[in-house]
């Protein structure tokens, strides 16, 4: 173990960082430190599970934890749309507008010389004894690390990605890597493969929202998740080169675990969580072997409890739903918004939002969405005077505006993910509800409420009362 220069304190605390988050969580009454001993078995999961629509929480005292090198541990950061929106700097109302805008306009990095990620150096490490890693659920075959966000470059094509994965460890410094077949992770791994040679990957644990969400985005192969990590933040994202790969990190995240992915080492994972909250067994994936671990001198630990809990689901919902609008909105230019909810475990279910929505729109809008992301199974289309996110005002448009004989599209026997919960045979059926207004069923829409002026008067006089 050796420890790199000094850092400065300014970038040490850099907005960048978690702890940044973390920071204006705790000023805002949302972070929760546990100082009663909790064992890495089960019991971090189950607190996180009993609350994960409350506050953060911190776990200071790990029971199960290396002695030698405490590390205190920090999950549910990311539990509620409003934290995507503090993460991001924005509102709720704004937040895919500003996703959308740092996809098509990325930053550039900027490239540091060293960073706090790289204080600590530790060699070969066995990865339970350097990291709390928790058990997280009881037919799982061990602890998981899933807030681990991966860095990758081919080597050839240059095509470089981030992604999260979970990591199962296998014992010292080997890990078993869950990614699907048709991930781009995976497609570079069997690449590198095929020329005889291993991937160099970058394991970084403890990361801003921003660079969190961006490595959730689903984007073409070879179009790199940093730049728009840092188009999220507003500012270039600070980034360091690792020891041996030179992979680009996130230089303000807490640490790292530098080494190979290698596609032609299978390992049987057994039984694992999935977002739906069941287990899906997957069989045969790859395994990772770590050279390197640096952290900082007091680094956190970031979990992201996985199964069906609201971070889970809206990493991937909040994601896949703002790839969707720009992935659809050249075919059907009046999305206005789209929702990939908690609901429907932020992977099977979409609302669509249109704006003035022609006769047919809906129904392409359905398509188009199938067409994009395979998993979603469930699309409902409302009209832009109804949030896609709140699950009431959609329900409430499915019972006022829809009609199942006619405005219910089902089409049998589509090709299913492998995550699908229901699939049979490898083909789910689809689900299209198209909850817009149609002028044929009454001349008069108009919501009950009373007079503006009313309301407003109203709004100021619960305000004197802290009522609003």
């Amino acid at each position: 173990m050796d420890s790199r220069d000094a850092i400065s304190s300014e970038v040490r605390h850099s907005p960048q960082s978690m702890r940044a988050f973390l920071s204006a969580l705790r000023e805002a009454g949302e972070l929760v430190s546990i100082a009663q001993p909790v064992r890495l078995d089960y019991e971090i999961a189950a607190c996180l599970a009993e609350i994960d629509r409350g506050p953060a929480l911190h776990f200071a005292n790990i029971e199960g934890a290396s002695k030698a090198i405490p590390m205190p541990i920090v999950g549910n950061l990311l539990n509620s749309l409003p934290r995507f929106a503090a993460g991001l700097n924005t509102t709720t109302e704004q937040m895919q507008a500003a996703l959308l805008a740092a996809i098509e306009k990325p930053l550039p990095h900027r490239v540091l010389s060293s960073g706090p990620c790289q204080e600590i150096v530790v060699e070969d490490p066995a990865l339970t004894d350097e990291l709390p890693i928790p058990r997280f659920f009881e037919k799982e075959g061990g602890p998981y690390i899933t807030a681990g966000c991966i860095v990758a470059r081919d080597k050839v094509s240059g095509h470089t990605n981030l992604s999260i994965a979970r990591l199962m460890p296998l014992g010292g410094n080997r890990a078993f890597v869950g990614i699907a077949p048709n991930h781009h992770l995976a497609i570079l791994a069997r690449a590198a493969h095929a020329r005889g040679e291993k991937l160099h990957i970058a394991v970084c644990v403890g990361n801003h929202p921003a660079v969190l969400l961006a490595a959730c985005l689903y984007l073409g192969l070879g179009e790199d998740e940093l730049p728009i990590a840092g188009a999220l933040l507003g500012e270039p994202l600070d980034v360091v080169r690792c020891i041996d790969s030179g992979l680009l990190v996130p230089a303000h995240c807490e640490c790292v675990l530098e080494g190979t992915l290698d596609a032609g080492e299978p390992f049987t994972e057994g039984p694992v969580s999935e977002f739906h909250g069941m287990y899906e067994n997957y069989g045969a994936g790859i395994v990772a072997t770590f050279s390197r671990l640096t952290r900082r001198r007091d680094a956190l630990f970031q979990v992201i409890l996985p199964g069906y809990h609201p971070e889970h689901c809206l990493l991937g919902g909040v994601a896949i739903a703002a790839g969707l609008v720009r992935a659809i909105r050249g075919s059907v230019p009046s999305v206005a918004s789209i929702a990939v909810g908690v609901g429907g475990a932020g992977r099977l279910h979409a609302v669509v939002a249109l704006r003035a929505p022609r006769a047919g729109e809906a129904q392409k809008a359905m398509f188009a969405i199938w067409a994009a992301v395979n998993l979603i199974k469930q699309v409902t289309v409302v009209e832009d005077d109804i949030d896609p996110w709140d699950s009431v005002q959609v329900e409430w448009a499915r019972a006022t505006r829809s009609k199942p004989e006619r405005d219910f599209v089902i089409v049998p026997g589509v090709r299913a993910d492998r995550s699908e919960p229901l699939d049979r045979n490898g083909t789910i059926g689809k689900l299209g509800i198209d909850a817009t207004r149609k002028p044929e069923d009454r001349a008069d829409w108009e919501f009950a409420q009373p007079p503006q002026a009313a309301r407003l008067r109203a709004r100021e006089i619960l305000s004197e009362n802290q009522l609003a």
